[in-house]
């Protein structure tokens, strides 16, 4: 396709900086032709290389030779000179050896002293004649070998470093010198296998439009030679991108991010590829001057379709192309600029889709590659869409929800259209307008689509019969209605899910999710998602899983982002481990959570930490009629502010089991703050005021308020002040004072206000901005936990932009984590779980806590995996997977995992769980981690292991912290563990950890005492006699004749369930003659005592 001349601005060529001079001709004639030529025996780089040089003078002359080498890191470097002169021989030809000397990191091996030889790419040997005063010969001169009156030249082949001899230095080194050089002499360094071509992303990454992305950072290549190139090409870079989308729509406003590189000052950076509201590619470049400019295809990109975007650079030029499916080329074109661009692509961090400074694109990125240092043709370019079935899936799906939303949109308009005439025949007639008015509503029952798509979306059209579209909710707008129909759907669903046995319908559910779903509601889609992945009332399908999953998270589903970036955290359910493209999800919801917490509208609550096994939180959790709430609201009448404070807490997040009620909530704090003198409350309610939130906004009276709080020395309102002196009278100067102030008495919140001064560059007398010192206060203020300053350093550690945040992807994926899991509407769903466990409501409870689970959170995980535990029948008949293994597996696999769930996994390991073998070297790692919890059950069991003849691995050791050197034997190993146990239990009460201790004591006091040598000869004395009255007694009984009952001892099989008081029990009952100091020897068939408390 040609260029657009409209559309970039005219080329100029390029500039070439560097011209090369032209050699003069000589007009003077000559009599006698001088000459020299040179004669190389082996044009090898060599040391002492033998050059002859014939040459011949029609005037004195000097006689000039000249090495000149090319490496990899220089060009052009002269490693050897050499002249004479020559005034007598004149018209005579003549001939001169010369010994060419190199440099010996040139011509040898690398040894003890030439420790980086080089590799040489050429060596040129220069010869030339010039006629020269010979009177000056000895004064420096430059003789210019294009001036030359004769010049000649020829090349020398370049030995390879390991083919090249050792030098003999003539030196002696000393023996250990020597000694290690031999070591590595004959060891050939192998370069690291690299290559230019680099995946940046090889799974579907769900582009939802936000201020979020995958952001990428490229380091230096080890292979030295593939670094040469790369900073030899950053003046004029060589470089392909390709990038498969399935775009949705264009661009809603301005500009959308596709592929853009952020420099270290935060600046836009070659490349920038956006897209427009019209669908053209906009692409800028940074030129090698300085400036930036920008060009536009004049062909725009296709939508709900799978195509490849090829752009290659080379110096000032760039080649745009779309390629199918099928790999045919769509369109093409190319745009060259007036001059080279600038790319080092080192230098800061590439972004796929949406950042802080734009929006992403709303599509599914597929596989992207980037090639670094090499510009392709579109045929030579492997980048492969991989995952075909997802592909077509999410092809499929958009055709389908096409055709739904078409139907939805078609018949509301014809039902609206039967309605506007009915009702104007109403309108003559009084009764009949009543009878419209209060009457049952009509129903449309003549269909204008085929029977065939009838038959296709039966269940659609049932519903949309069963729907009133002329409910005030329902909007004029079509798109807004499809998405009301959609929520209709899906709550029509969700509330037979949720009924006794509602789990037992999910087959006829599935397909109005998928309705639900096509019509925008994604709260349909995440359920997909999850049904399909867990098998929860259907077979397990990863594919509709991972389709659903990712149409959720494309269209903002709070769940659905979280549970991508989960699995892709963790590695998980054939989720490939990507942590860019987990921060990118996760860092979405963060932002959102920090906005969501502002918004008290919605379907939210507040996030707590409520395990099922912890029956006193359980026994404080309430309702409005409950006993705990109507307590506190009697105290809080009576005027008590502790009680008015916690009880409007809990209305206004909506905690402890009380629905969200800001409005009561806002009527708490406005009698606290009235009638008490409580700062607390008085603060709460000026910041209502401020911001307006269910109250009329009262600026003055929220200051007096927020200024009698402050007064008080309540540090969040002497913060409050501050943020008033900057949001409203942005008088920063005071609004730093207040803020100083609060951050020495650790309010979180100044110090992030502090930094953002310093970031805008308006901190009183600082001139400019400082990124360095804002980005000290916001670690400050996100370690005590600030949600926007912790999201900060997130985005500092993924970018490894800032120079006191090294790159550390982990830790940003943990910190955007951790802000995610505060999610209000996360939020909203682990209370629902929660409170039908507590209403017995099992397949309410199982489906919510199924479906918080699965987001990554750990305490519905270790939850679910109670509730499985509990009722095992329920987990059985409705869920494919194992309920138990799994989310206790994903729980361990959590930075901020209980130790009851180490233990229950180590028991797993110890005893073998259902399918799973045995390991027992994974047990000992489950109790060890238990242990450094602070758990004494770990430290039980690891004992009890010893116990039954097994060691603990080194590396365990080490992580406990206990020196294998003072703990050499068992008998030491196990004071330790008994000690620490008891010393990790509660020491005011009798524990199983102080008995397995003085029970531990009691043996090695009895064992010490067995081995005296006076003991042991009365002891063998005494059991001399005892056996000997022993077979007396029973000789005597023989001779009774009579028959004896004999009964077997039965023995139980430990069970997980146990605890450790039964441990302690069937410690004490072991053979005491089993113990010595090596405590490895045990009974032939022992009971195992691991179990969990």
């Amino acid at each position: 396709m040609e260029d657009n001349p409209c559309n970039f601005v005219p080329s100029f060529g390029k500039e070439t900086l560097r011209t090369t001079a032209v050699t003069p001709q000589f007009e003077q004639h000559m009599d006698y032709v001088d000459f020299i030529h040179l004669n190389v025996l082996e044009k090898k780089v060599l040391n002492n290389s033998e050059v002859s040089v014939q040459y011949l003078c029609s005037k004195p002359c000097i006689i000039n030779l000249e090495a000149v080498a090319s490496s990899e890191f220089r060009t052009g470097v002269p490693v050897y000179r050499r002249r004479w002169k020559d005034e007598k021989n004149l018209y005579i030809s003549r001939t001169r050896k010369v010994h060419l000397k190199f440099p010996s990191i040139m011509v040898y091996r690398d040894d003890y002293i030439i420790r980086n030889s080089i590799i040489v790419h050429s060596v040129i040997v220069y010869a030339w004649l010039s006629h020269k005063s010979v009177s000056s010969y000895d004064v420096e001169q430059n003789e210019d070998y294009q001036d030359a009156v004769a010049k000649n030249y020829t090349f020398l082949e370049a030995v390879p470093p390991f083919e090249r001899p050792y030098k003999d230095h003539k030196v002696c080194l000393q023996w250990g010198a020597d000694y290690l050089w031999m070591l590595q002499a004959n060891r050939i360094p192998q370069c690291p296998h690299e290559s230019d071509g680099v995946q940046i992303l090889n799974f579907i990454y769900a582009s939802s439009g936000e201020k979020t992305g995958i952001m990428k950072k490229f380091e230096q290549f080890e292979n030295r030679e593939l670094e040469t190139v790369r900073q030899h090409q950053i003046d004029y870079p060589m470089f392909t991108v390709s990038i498969w989308l399935y775009l949705l729509h264009h661009c809603e406003k301005d500009l959308c991010g596709i592929l853009y590189f952020i420099d270290p000052k935060e600046m836009y950076s070659t490349p920038a590829v956006f897209l427009n509201e019209e669908g053209y590619v906009h692409i800028q470049m940074h030129l090698m001057r300085g400036d930036d400019l920008a060009v536009k295809t004049s062909f725009s990109l296709p939508l709900k379709q799978w195509f490849r975007l090829d752009l290659s650079f080379k110096g000032g030029q760039v080649e745009v192309s779309t390629v199918g499916k099928n790999l045919k080329r769509h369109h093409h074109q190319s745009f060259t600029f007036r001059e080279d661009f600038y790319y080092d692509d080192t230098a800061g961090y590439f972004v796929l889709g949406g950042s802080g400074y734009v929006n992403g694109i709303e599509a599914f990125f597929g596989p992207v590659k980037y090639y670094r240092l090499n510009v392709l043709e579109t045929e030579q370019i492997s980048n492969p869409l991989h995952d075909k079935e997802t592909v077509e899936q999410i092809e499929l799906y958009y055709e389908r929800c096409m055709d739904i939303q078409e139907i939805v949109y078609e018949y509301r308009y014809i039902v609206r259209q039967g309605e506007k005439a009915l009702r104007n025949c109403y309108y003559e007639n009084y009764y009949l307008e009543l009878i419209y008015k209060y009457g049952e509503k009509s129903k449309c029952d003549a269909f204008m689509w085929g029977k065939e798509l009838r038959e296709k979306y039966h269940t659609l059209f049932k519903l949309l019969q069963e729907m009133d579209f002329s409910a005030p909710d329902v909007l004029e707008d079509g798109s807004d209605t499809v998405l009301e129909v959609g929520r209709r759907i899906f709550e029509k669903v969700a509330k037979g899910l949720s009924s006794a046995d509602g789990l037992s319908n999910m087959g006829s559910s599935v397909p109005l999710l998928v309705d639900s779903s096509c019509c925008g509601y994604h709260k349909a889609s995440y359920f997909l998602a999850v049904i399909f992945e867990t098998g929860l009332g259907v077979s397990v399908d990863h594919t509709k899983g991972l389709l659903y999953s990712l149409v959720g998270a494309q269209g903002n589903e709070r769940l659905a982002v979280m549970n991508l970036g989960y699995k892709h955290y963790q590695g998980i359910n054939n989720y490939p481990l990507d942590l860019e493209l987990s921060y990118a999800y996760y860092s979405n919801i963060a932002i959102k959570t920090s906005l969501d917490q502002h918004t008290i509208k919605g379907e939210q609550a507040f996030v707590e930490t409520i395990r099922l096994m912890d029956d006193e939180l359980l026994k404080a959790q309430t309702k409005e009629n409950g006993d705990v709430f109507m307590w506190l609201k009697h105290e809080a009448t009576r005027g008590n502010a502790a009680a008015q404070q916690r009880l409007a807490q809990m209305l206004f997040w909506g905690q402890q089991g009380v629905a969200k009620n800001p409005e009561a909530a806002i009527e708490w704090y406005a009698k606290g703050a009235i009638e008490t003198e409580d700062p607390v409350l008085i603060y709460d309610y000026a910041i209502v005021l401020f911001k307006g939130q269910g109250v009329k906004k009262n600026t003055k009276l929220a200051l007096e308020l927020m200024k009698k709080a402050a007064a008080k020395g309540l540090p969040q309102a002497v913060n409050g002040l501050g943020w008033y002196y900057h949001n409203f009278k942005r008088d920063y100067r005071k609004a730093a004072e207040h803020w100083l102030i609060a951050e020495e008495l650790g309010n979180p919140d100044a110090s992030y206000n502090l930094g953002v001064l310093y970031l805008d560059g308006i901190y009183p007398g600082v001139p400019g901005r400082n990124q360095t010192v804002a980005a000290r206060y916001f670690y400050k203020a996100a370690q005590g936990g600030h949600i926007e300053g912790t999201l900060r350093c997130s985005l500092y550690y993924i970018t490894g932009n800032m120079e006191d945040f090294p790159r550390d992807p982990e830790k940003a994926v943990i910190w955007a984590k951790h802000i995610a899991e505060k999610n209000g509407y996360l939020g909203h769903v682990i209370r629902k779980a929660l409170n039908a466990y507590l209403e017995l409501s099992w397949h309410e409870a199982l489906l919510h806590y199924v479906l918080a689970a699965e987001t990554g959170i750990e305490v519905s995980q270790s939850n679910l995996a109670h509730i499985c535990e509990e009722r095992p029948d329920l987990a059985r008949k409705y869920l494919a997977t194992d309920c138990v293994w799994r989310y206790y597996n994903f729980s361990v696999s959590q930075v901020n995992a209980p130790s009851f769930a180490y233990l229950k996994m180590g028991d797993f390991y110890y005893y073998g769980y259902q399918n799973q073998s045995k390991d027992l070297e994974l047990s000992m790692r489950m109790y060890a981690q238990a242990a450094l919890e602070g758990d004494s059950q770990g430290f039980f069991n690891l004992a009890l292991v010893i116990e039954e003849g097994n060691s603990i691995p080194s590396y365990i050791l080490d992580h406990l912290e206990i020196d294998r050197a003072l703990h050499s034997t068992n008998t030491s190993l196990l004071q330790e563990l008994y000690y620490r146990c008891w010393n990790n239990s509660n020491q005011e009460s009798i524990s199983p950890c102080s008995l397995a201790l003085l029970y531990f004591y009691m043996r090695v006091f009895w064992n010490n005492i067995l081995q005296s040598t006076l003991i042991y000869f009365m002891g063998t004395f005494l059991l001399s006699i005892l056996v000997a009255f022993a077979v007396q007694y029973f000789q005597a009984l023989s001779a009774h004749n009579s028959p004896g009952t004999r009964s077997e001892p039965s023995s139980d099989e430990p069970s997980s369930s146990g605890n450790s008081n039964e441990d302690a029990t069937r410690l004490v009952q072991q053979d005491e003659s089993t113990f010595s100091n090596n405590l490895s020897q045990q009974q032939s068939n022992p009971q195992n005592p691991l179990v969990t408390s």
